[in-house]
């Protein structure tokens, strides 16, 4: 892991990963022993090469001939990327695994590199080791994933991400739409550990902020394992730190584990994990004494395991069947003031390419989730914000009719926005009905006296009590309160199975 901490700026773009995986295979038990003996051919290497295995030196590209002949010898497609930084040659690993779908690939990375004060086996031998047992059983098993499986072993991280912005940088744009996730593991074995998961939903509050849309599912993933073997978790920000950095800022998502460097672990925290209050999580970190003696083997068994339980779930997932999904690029016959009882006077919802406005920040987005048209409560934005905002009571709009299979499961998902001003109140609202034998509520959310920004946000609700019912969406908002500032949006409604 790279001491400077890096300035990364996450693209929340809409590449999602299914929420509920379906069929995924069982994960194995990936042997301690094995990733312990990867650890120690690179402990060997490092001592045979001046005690390091660090960019530009002899022990780097023999620690990347060592992985590349374990992944040759098991089948995979290899590639040994090479690049130059500070006028010395580096190198990335690229293994993919034949099969799954080339336009939805699944990527497992880490980095490969020390710095030269040591031999880098806590940071990163660690990650290296483990993603690469973890290919190896993928080889052993004769795992045929639905996505395509492709693995990363990083060059000069140490350097600030050179190998992974390097690979990210030279891909082509399409290549890179085709990444739908990428999975990180940086330090995994760390002598006094913490057991960290990257904070993808920004549950934390902290930081950076969220990852791409599909992060939070890749950790919920991580935290369902850990949760399975009873080891509580805590997050860690993307804060530029480790190879997700050049994924996150084009969009892809990002997930993976981390058991602490430099920093101190708490006495919370040790209560939380045991192990030594007031101690850093790793007091070899970027030292000589990083070597197969700076590793917690129940830390690193663990974390083996939630990288093959991660890759196992994610990449075997059947992917959801699309039974109906509006983007609103085109008219596909919704029906503005369904029931004939809307009260607004401007703002109605219509289908159009909005125009921003802002007060006090953003209210009108004029970004849609894709495309360029959404739903949207007036989509001018006019002299001043309160030209075409929603004004006098309810607007609705509602889709065509629907036939939902007889068979589930059914999920209803949805990107949505509602922004008002500090004249806002609780009578002020967005909601979001399904409309069959039986109408239920599946969002709704309500105002306040207070300043809310306009930003995009995806909903999921399951429709199974709707199986075989021909259904409606109807979406509502209203400005009840008075002369408040209200704007809402929809865009990318999708109903799957």
């Amino acid at each position: 892991m790279k001491l400077r901490i890096a300035t990364v700026i996450a693209l929340s773009l809409a590449i999602v990963l299914p929420g509920t995986p379906a069929r995924a295979a069982a994960a194995p038990n990936i042997s301690l022993a094995n990733v312990k003996n990867h650890l120690s051919q690179l402990q060997s290497i490092a001592t045979a090469n001046g005690g390091n295995r660090a960019h530009g030196r002899p022990g780097y590209l023999a620690s990347a001939n060592y992985v590349r002949g374990q992944l040759d010898a098991a089948g995979f497609t290899t590639t040994l990327q090479s690049f130059t930084y500070n006028g010395a040659t580096g190198y990335n690993v690229i293994a993919d695994w034949p099969g799954g779908d080339p336009d939805d690939i699944l990527m497992v990375g880490a980095h490969l590199d020390s710095v030269t004060a040591g031999p880098g086996i806590n940071d990163n031998g660690s990650g290296s080791a483990s993603i690469l047992e973890t290919a190896l059983e993928v080889s052993r098993q004769s795992l045929q994933p639905a996505k395509h499986l492709r693995f990363a072993w990083w060059g000069a991280e140490e350097l600030g991400l050179r190998g992974s912005q390097f690979y990210v940088n030279n891909l082509p744009a399409a290549d890179r739409a085709r990444i739908k996730g990428y999975l990180n593991f940086d330090m995994v074995g760390s002598p006094n550990p913490g057991y960290f998961v990257y904070d993808g939903d920004n549950s934390d509050g902290t930081g950076s902020g969220p990852g791409p849309a599909g992060s939070a599912q890749l950790e919920k993933v991580i935290q369902d394992y850990f949760t399975s073997i009873g080891v509580p978790t805590r997050g860690t920000d993307f804060d530029g730190r480790s190879d997700y950095g050049p994924f996150i800022a084009v969009g892809i998502p990002a997930g993976g584990t981390f058991t602490g460097a430099e920093g101190i672990k708490s006495s919370a925290q040790a209560t939380l994990w045991g192990g030594t209050a007031g101690q850093a999580f790793d007091v070899c970190y970027h030292r000589s004494c990083d070597t197969s003696s700076n590793i917690n083997d129940t830390a690193l068994d663990r974390n083996a395991d939630a990288i093959a339980y991660a890759v196992w779930t994610v990449a075997t997932a059947v992917p959801p069947v699309v039974v109906w999904q509006d983007t609103f690029e085109t008219a596909t016959g919704w029906t503005a003031n369904p029931s004939g009882t809307d009260t607004a006077t401007t703002g109605q919802w219509e289908r159009g390419d909005p125009e921003a406005t802002t007060s006090s920040g953003a209210k009108q987005l004029g970004t849609t989730v894709s495309g360029s048209n959404d739903l949207v409560t007036g989509r001018l934005a006019g002299a001043s914000a309160g030209d075409h905002d929603l004004d006098g009571g309810v607007t609705s709009i509602q889709s065509p009719p629907i036939t939902l299979p007889s068979t589930g499961p059914l999920n209803l998902s949805l990107s949505w926005y509602l922004a008002h001003g500090s004249n806002a109140s609780s009578a002020d609202y967005f909601r979001v009905r399904v409309v069959g034998t039986t109408t239920t509520t599946v969002l709704n959310q309500t105002g306040a006296a207070a300043n809310r920004n306009g930003a995009w946000a995806t909903a999921t609700a399951s429709l199974n009590a709707f199986a075989g019912q021909t259904v409606r969406i109807l979406i509502d908002a209203a400005d009840a309160s008075g002369a408040s500032l209200v704007e809402a949006g929809v865009d990318d409604v999708k109903i799957t199975r």
